[in-house]
C-alpha cells in the first residue's frame, strides 16, 4: 500500500498542518505509543466525541473528517495520516471556503492534542 500524503496547505491563513514548514501554518504532529490500529481506534473516539464532525474516509492509516461550523455551516476538512515508520499521527485542518478562519482550525487541533494526550 503507497503511504498516503496530506495536500500542502494554501497561502490562506486558514489551514494547519503537520507537514507545512513555514511557521504560519506548521503545527506538531501526536505522537503515539500503541500499535497503529489501537491508536487510530482512540483518536477516531476521540473526534467523534467533538460536535458536527461526520467521518468522510477511512483505512487503515488514515482518517478523513469533515467539521461543520455552528452558525453559518462553513467545512473544514481534516485528514489524519498514522506514521508507523515515525510513530506519529501526521495532520491537515483546513477550511473549505474563505480566506481567515480567525485561528479556528489550530483550536481545534490543539484541543484535539489535549483530547488524545495519554490515550495514543
Amino acid at each position: 500500500m503507497n503511504e498516503r500524503t496530506l495536500p500542502a496547505c494554501p497561502s490562506s491563513p486558514n489551514c494547519v498542518s503537520t507537514q507545512a514548514i513555514d511557521e504560519a501554518h506548521a503545527i506538531a504532529p501526536f505522537p503515539y505509543k500503541k500499535s497503529r490500529a489501537e491508536a487510530k481506534e482512540a483518536l477516531k473516539a476521540v473526534v467523534a466525541s467533538l460536535p458536527r464532525v461526520k467521518l468522510i474516509e477511512e483505512d487503515e492509516a488514515y482518517l478523513h473528517y469533515e467539521f461543520t461550523s455552528l452558525l453559518l455551516r462553513f467545512v473544514d476538512d481534516i485528514e489524519f495520516v498514522l506514521d508507523e515508520a515515525t510513530k506519529t499521527v501526521q495532520f491537515r485542518s483546513a477550511s473549505r471556503t474563505g480566506y481567515s478562519d480567525l485561528g479556528v482550525n489550530r483550536r481545534r487541533m490543539e484541543q484535539v492534542r489535549v483530547l488524545v494526550a495519554g490515550k495514543l
